[in-house]
């Protein structure tokens, strides 16, 4: 029977462990979309803001070595 115990205790500590990991993963995950959503959106704005520019975006030639 003691045994049995050990083994339950065992088993309810990785299941812990496994969502602990879960959200873990998770706040990471939404942490980087996060981050995504508010470079996309100041490249939005950027965008908006330089689109009026006759500035060439990237150079025409590329640089000597």
């Amino acid at each position: 029977m003691f045994e049995y115990e050990i083994q339950q205790l065992r088993s309810d500590e990785l299941i812990r462990r496994a969502e602990h990991s879960r959200l873990a993963r998770e706040a990471v995950r939404q942490g980087r979309a996060a981050r995504r959503e508010a470079e996309e959106r100041a490249a939005g704005n950027r965008a908006a803001g330089e689109s009026h520019s006759s500035r060439p975006r990237r150079l025409r030639f590329p640089r000597a070595a």
